[in-house]
């Protein structure tokens, strides 16, 4: 593992060094093997190294650093930085790529702010179960390369035992890093040009062809709202919500990171919350395409300066791109969505034949990602396949189901498409499992209070391959109706 880390490079303002706190009885207790080979890494010597993963021991060459950002959190601004975290460094792949390694919960930073810097060894196994089944999905986001048990307690509302995630990301420049460089400029704590410094190295390291180009802060603000729109729009289209998207949860490289109170919606509500902390529904599924343009409104004010010299045309700038979100947003949308339908050639009538499945799923209180999965794979007698099919099939005897499926059929025939040829497309694209909150929620709790991994590698295997129809991830399926209500997700900081 040989480190070469461009964030060194940047203005000290953004980073504290800083090493992580060893632990008492570091443990291995995952390790990701396919990701470790995907990056180019020594498996033998990394699995014989396991110190490493909890921070007990450096790499000849790392330079760990903690970072400063700031973030609104639930709207409310905050000067922030990794309070719980250690950037190891970065590798460039035998690919090139280039990979952050980011120790969390490896003790106390400057940032700290009184905390203990830990992390308890629940969220953390959340964290790593949740970005691999995303990664399995298809939806860009971070990765987790290994957890280890540290053999301390952490303490919260009760003591758990506590554990070091192993984070690797592209990047972990966030929204709130701009914030963080634009409110240090603004006040005379970077001696000015933390902005420009920041927004440089970003484009060389993520958006490198916009990098000599005549408007490339411009290009890079419509850039960072592309890789959002569609980011979001892969959320959405497979019941995924974030929980907490706070300016400091949004990555600019366009991964999902930060995984807290995240969750899977069950039965369609665009309403739907999970997330405990989010007592006013800021981030429910529905609102969370109004709240990354929120986000990038507060990015898009960090690079004013650099959009032009004259505030006036800076703001007129920074206004036409935002404006573009939600057209983008939709237009992702809508051609993710056809595809959940087997749909190829856009037609004026989709939007609506989309939105009268959705709201036939509001008012039959449908599984979303069951209902999607059946329309792709049904045939035969499916009650003898599906656990938990006859509720869908009872629903689908409604009139408005009834009226909704005619109304689909026509519209393959419109494009000369056969039902068989739709499924062949739609079954790539509507997964037959997610992670389901009560089973997460069941193979965590063995894991972390009975010390027993053989559920949870089990459910992780099925969730890595999430299109397939075995008999293997049959009871990984269920949706288990009538758990959501009630069902909450806490941040685990």
């Amino acid at each position: 593992m040989k480190f070469n880390t461009t964030y060194l490079s940047l203005p000290e303002i953004f980073y504290r060094k800083t090493n992580p706190v060893p632990v008492k009885a570091p443990k291995l207790v995952l390790f990701n093997r396919d990701l470790a080979e995907d990056m180019g890494l020594d498996l033998p010597w990394l699995l014989a190294n396991p110190a490493i993963f909890s921070g007990n021991e450096l790499v000849l060459g790392s330079i760990p650093i903690a970072k400063a950002y700031a973030g609104h959190q639930f709207g409310y601004f905050a000067v922030l930085g990794d309070g719980r975290a250690h950037l190891l460094g970065e590798i460039v792949g035998y690919n090139g790529k280039r990979w952050d390694i980011e120790l969390k919960g490896s003790g106390h930073t400057p940032f700290s702010r009184g905390g203990d810097g830990r992390a308890a060894l629940g969220p953390m196994l959340r964290e790593y179960l949740i970005s691999e089944a995303m990664y399995a999905l298809g939806i860009p986001t971070t990765r987790s390369l290994a957890v280890v048990s540290t053999g301390e307690n952490v303490f919260r509302e009760t003591t758990l035992p506590g554990a070091v995630l192993t984070r690797v990301a592209a990047s972990h420049i966030r929204v709130g890093t701009f914030e963080f460089a634009a409110v240090s400029d603004k006040h005379g704590a970077s001696g000015g040009g933390a902005v420009k410094a920041l927004a440089d190295y970003t484009i060389k390291r993520h958006y490198p062809a916009l990098e000599h180009s005549v408007q490339p802060y411009q290009l890079f603000l419509d850039a960072v709202i592309e890789r959002q729109a569609l980011l979001i729009a892969q959320w959405m289209c497979v019941g995924f919500i974030h929980g907490v998207m706070n300016t400091d949860n949004m990555s600019i490289s366009g991964e999902t990171i930060d995984y807290g109170p995240c969750a899977f919606m069950d039965h369609y509500d665009p309403a739907t919350v999970f997330s405990s902390i989010d007592k006013h529904g800021r981030y429910a599924y529905g609102n969370q395409a109004a709240m990354a343009q929120w986000n990038l409104t507060k990015f898009a004010e960090s690079l004013l300066p650099l959009l032009n010299s004259d505030q006036k045309q800076a703001l007129e700038i920074a206004e036409k791109s935002l404006a573009g979100f939600a057209i983008t947003f939709h237009r992702h949308h809508l051609d993710n969505m056809r595809t959940k339908l087997g749909l190829r050639v856009a037609m004026p009538e989709d939007e609506n034949l989309i939105q009268e499945l959705l709201n036939w799923m509001h008012s039959a209180k449908q599984d979303f990602t069951q209902t999607f999965s059946i329309l792709s794979r049904s045939s035969g007698n499916l009650a003898e396949h599906v656990p938990a099919v006859q509720p869908w099939l009872s629903g689908t005897q409604s009139g408005d189901f009834l009226s909704w499926n005619v109304k689909w059929h026509q519209r393959l025939f419109a494009e000369n498409r056969s039902l068989e040829d739709a499924k062949k497309l739609m079954s790539k694209s509507n997964p037959v499992i997610i992670p389901r909150n009560h089973l997460v929620e069941k193979y965590l709790s063995q894991a972390v209070i009975e010390g027993n991994y053989q559920g949870f590698e089990s459910y992780l295997k099925v969730l890595c391959r999430p299109f397939e129809e075995t008999h293997e991830n049959l009871p990984f399926r269920d949706p288990k109706t009538g758990h959501a209500d009630g069902y909450k997700t806490f941040c685990g900081t």
